[in-house]
């Protein structure tokens, strides 16, 4: 909001809502008072990462974005890979105002951060529980496209677990029909204007559009920043660094991170995973709870199928929060 503006629609405000659904003909019907808070919530997200730090390599030095400003902190919650290893965090609101940001938390188990804005004055959006009885209900996506925001309208598809082919995984996840019409880390809104979820990832190309992390996984992060400014995982778990996919009921390594425990250890593209500690592996889930089930630091037995022959292979696990610090 600019200097001096009432809390009241302005003619900018209105243009603003306006142009925002120019896109999206089929958009739900939110009254402009609605749309008009939630894009004066949402801010674009630049950040600077150095390029000897460890996530450079996967996700480039230079990221952008969209956030979400939520009540009753006044942080911008956005996806965490907006902001590993930022030396910096530039926040654009709606109205063109610049100002730095400082990431505050970083979940690596629910894939969220938190950036907090200093001298912002931005209306926070409340966040709603999910749950699978909000499959079939209309919500909306708000993108960041650099130089303003769009729209996108759809239904809530699912509310299912959800497995990457790097070591992430959700007991559920949120999709949504309506596409991502630009940069991820937005806000998913229901019809009522609030918060349920973080877009993560857009989902087109296997039909499914956009999958969200629910915004209301963040609650133990922003309790903790509440508390003390800042936000730490207590209990970090093992990883190893693979990324992997799943053929039938078997796991085969796609890539290992360059000086990840993995590659430590030798463990090798096209590698199929059988075992961790003698439990056997099926599909990624169950690889990803095996390797969780352990603390890092803690050696790690992986026992994988290679050109033929059956090879137990000792990896000394670490935590994806040291290794991305």
């Amino acid at each position: 909001m600019r200097p001096g503006h009432a809390r009241g629609r302005t003619p900018d405000d209105l243009r603003l809502a306006q142009r925002a659904y120019a896109g999206d003909r089929s958009a739900l019907n939110a009254s402009v008072h609605l749309l008009h808070r939630a894009l004066r919530s949402t801010v674009h997200l630049r950040s600077d990462v150095p390029p000897t730090h460890a996530s450079a390599a996967i996700l480039g030095t230079e990221r952008m974005g969209a956030g979400t400003v939520v009540d009753p902190l006044g942080v911008v919650l956005t996806a965490h890979y907006m902001v590993i290893g930022a030396r910096s965090v530039e926040v654009t609101s709606t109205d063109g105002t610049v100002l730095p940001g400082t990431v505050v938390g970083i979940d690596y188990a629910t894939g969220l951060a938190a950036v907090r804005v200093e001298g912002a004055r931005l209306p926070g959006l409340r966040i709603r529980p999910a749950s699978a009885d909000l499959v079939g209900e209309e919500a909306f996506v708000i993108a960041s496209v650099g130089d303003g925001r769009r729209v996108s309208s759809g239904v809530l598809t699912s509310y299912a677990p959800f497995e990457a082919f790097w070591e992430y995984m959700l007991d559920h996840a949120i999709t949504a029909s309506a596409p991502s019409p630009g940069l991820g880390g937005g806000p998913l809104i229901d019809a009522l204007g609030r918060m349920l979820g973080v877009v993560s990832l857009s989902l087109a190309e296997v039909g499914k559009f956009t999958l969200a992390v629910p915004a209301a996984e963040a609650r133990p992060m922003l309790d903790a920043i509440e508390r003390s400014g800042r936000y730490a995982t207590a209990a970090p778990r093992a990883w190893i660094g693979i990324t992997c996919y799943p053929i039938g009921r078997s796991v085969i390594v796609a890539a290992v991170l360059p000086e990840s425990p993995a590659e430590a250890a030798e463990i090798a593209s096209g590698d199929v995973i059988e075992a961790v500690d003698g439990v056997e592996v099926t599909d990624r889930r169950s690889l990803y709870s095996a390797i969780w089930s352990r603390a890092p630091g803690r050696t790690v037995r992986v026992r994988v199928g290679r050109a033929g022959e059956s090879l137990e292979i000792a990896v000394e696990a670490s935590s994806i929060e040291s290794f991305f610090a």
